[in-house]
């Protein structure tokens, strides 16, 4: 359990790395290539079709 010394929040090593799971890190990574991907086919088919 977190206590409080001389104003600061003292925690274990253990409760201190425990946070709320945020977005999935393969899933963003996954998410912003295929982003770029989209967005330069369309760069190269508006500018550099033949």
């Amino acid at each position: 359990m977190a206590t409080e010394r001389h104003g600061q929040i003292v925690e274990t090593p253990t409760e201190a790395r425990q946070a709320e799971p945020g977005p999935s890190v393969l899933a963003l990574l996954t998410a912003s290539t295929g982003l770029a991907v989209l967005i330069l086919g369309i760069v190269w088919f508006v500018f550099f079709r033949v």
